[in-house]
């Protein structure tokens, strides 16, 4: 049993059969390899799928479970439980909309987590080595590290193998960043790694990082019925989203019951018996708060030791990562890196099509892609959900960029109005003085879906005159994007352009 999969019951058993079958026995390397992968997440899965699939000999290295933190601890478990507080979301809507029950809303934990552990393992055939064998991937268990400029080790209980390669990928992805905080080893806390291996819900949970997977948990975790207190070193939660959308899920936080300490820092925390005690600095004063479990969100770090890195000459740092240039090539030209060893970009989307450059810069001649003028959408699961895309105001600011930007706000729109869910808004941003759109928020319901329609349109160089004329259905979330290229097209006809048309419209007979 691999240590994570706790509790060992039937789903993670069915988990470790795909990701990690106790029973593999590493194949004999078939001569020198055209792509070799280390690291078996979104970003090495895509590249070794798309690799073999072109017809390249191909070999996929993971020394832990395939599928990575997406499947194993981030997207996959985490919606999962999303899902479960979302609905609890939607029944305390009911009594406003005019539903009433017949007696409290529980929340059964064990079924809950349960049901996680269910979908997780149904997921992960995607992701086994048994179809990734069936692909034509040679897959290895093991700890992978370079021994030359061009060949790699594995080592391990599957057998130990040594191989040759024409062009390598680094997907080894991060982990939890672990603050240096006194006292915090020995109290014991959660991560993303282990939250999920929670049989119990914690009466008291403290989380430490107001970003997307700490602001996520929180809400859920107060929804099931913990009571949650959130820490966030920051003077606001998502500190990288707009502040105004900010300020929406801070107050759906709070009326979720959670505590939120903003501008405050955590300087020691202490035990006793199964209390743990936390010291907490804010603005010169210090508090006290306890807790019965400790989860901390407060950023990642990538997995770069044990690799052996220095031996194939490829740079990197412990705590940026490996460096890359645009194209994703190492200092070794005959290596790549993609995903969250050598991103800002630390998601699931961002690494599966960090991968599908690598395979155009590494396997092919002529035109590279270069990750630099990739537009990436991120979102955070919240209720409401946020999401962004390309610059805001502090970033354009920064660039040099002159923006003017439109907002439509879902109390104006009717489906959120007929929803009950007017607490949100859709705002673009374009470059002053033209229709190109060069970032937006959503933040509200269905925000994650809306954002995609706005990420094409910038993909597409499709601007909002172009948008205003396109035809969306009534009702929805998505006419608020439409409505947006009426305010544009409005904002134009001002100064001479309205004049003209009121003295051609005095013409009309």
């Amino acid at each position: 049993m691999l240590p994570q999969l706790v509790p060992y019951d039937q789903f993670n058993q069915d988990l470790e059969s795909n990701t990690h079958p106790l029973d593999w026995k590493n194949p004999e390397p078939k001569g020198r390899y055209n792509m070799v992968v280390i690291g078996g997440g979104t970003a090495g899965l895509v590249t070794a799928a798309i690799s073999a699939g072109l017809g390249a000999k191909t070999a996929l290295i993971e020394k832990d479970l395939l599928g990575g933190d997406c499947l194993n601890v981030g997207c996959v478990p985490s919606k999962a439980l999303l899902r479960v507080a979302r609905c609890l979301g939607e029944i305390g809507l009911g009594e406003s909309l005019g539903i009433s029950y017949g007696g409290d809303v529980g929340v059964d934990f064990t079924k809950v987590m349960q049901r996680m552990r269910s979908l997780r393992a149904s997921i992960s055939r995607h992701d086994s080595a048994r179809r990734f064998t069936e692909m034509g991937v040679d897959v290895f268990f093991g700890q992978g590290q370079f021994i030359g400029n061009r060949s790699i080790e594995v080592a391990g209980s599957c057998g130990d193998r040594k191989m040759t390669f024409a062009k390598a990928c680094i997907a080894t992805g991060g982990k939890a960043g672990i603050p240096a905080i006194p006292g915090l080893e020995s109290a014991g806390y959660l991560t993303n790694e282990t939250v999920f291996s929670l049989t119990e819900i914690p009466q008291r949970l403290m989380v430490i990082g107001g970003g997307p997977i700490g602001v996520e948990l929180a809400q859920a975790f107060a929804r099931f019925g913990s009571q949650v207190c959130l820490l966030e070193r920051g003077h606001h939660l998502l500190s990288r989203d707009d502040s105004d959308a900010a300020r929406i899920i801070k107050q759906a936080l709070l009326d979720d019951g959670v505590e939120i300490i903003e501008n405050a820092t955590l300087e020691r925390v202490s035990q006793r018996d199964s209390t743990k005690t936390l010291t907490i600095r804010q603005k010169g004063l210090q508090i006290e708060r306890e807790t019965d479990e400790i989860l901390l969100a407060v950023g990642r770090v990538p997995n770069v030791n044990g690799l052996n890195l220095g031996s194939a000459g490829i740079q990197f740092s412990e705590t940026d990562g490996i460096q890359v240039n645009r194209r994703l090539q190492t200092s070794n030209r005959h290596v790549f890196a993609a995903g969250d060893v050598a991103s800002k970009y630390q998601f699931t989307h961002a690494a599966d099509f960090m991968a599908r450059a690598v395979i155009q810069n590494a396997l092919f001649p002529g035109p590279k892609k270069n990750v630099d003028q990739m537009i990436i959408p991120w979102a955070t699961y919240t209720t409401p959900e946020l999401a962004h895309v390309g610059l805001n105001p502090t970033s354009a600011e920064s660039d040099g960029v002159e923006l003017q930007s439109f907002t439509q706000e879902f109390r104006e729109l009717d489906r959120a109005v007929l929803d009950g869910t007017t607490s949100g808004f859709v705002r673009i941003h374009v470059r002053k003085g033209s229709d190109q759109i060069v970032g937006a928020t959503v933040v509200g319901p269905h925000a994650g879906d809306l954002i995609c329609e706005i990420a094409l349109a910038m993909s597409q160089r499709v601007g909002l005159k172009r948008i205003a004329g396109v035809i969306h259905p009534y009702p929805t979330y998505a006419e608020s994007i439409r409505k947006i290229g009426d305010a544009y097209q409005k904002s134009r006809f001002t100064g001479i352009k309205k004049r003209l048309l009121e003295h051609w419209f005095r013409w009309i007979r």
